[in-house]
């Protein structure tokens, strides 16, 4: 499940980077950016309490 949340973090990261340069899709790529960065931070504190 950890993996899964970092490749759904990545592609949205990259979602983001492309709509920022291309200035086509203005709000919903920040929420994009908001999904991704709480993606990685779940996955940040799940793997801290596995570990």
């Amino acid at each position: 499940m950890g993996n899964l949340l970092y490749i759904i973090a990545v592609i949205l990261v990259i979602g983001w980077l492309v709509g920022f340069i291309g200035y086509s899709a203005g709000g919903l790529i920040h929420i994009l950016l908001v999904i991704a960065v709480t993606a990685i931070l779940l996955q940040i504190i799940q793997g801290k309490r596995i570990a």
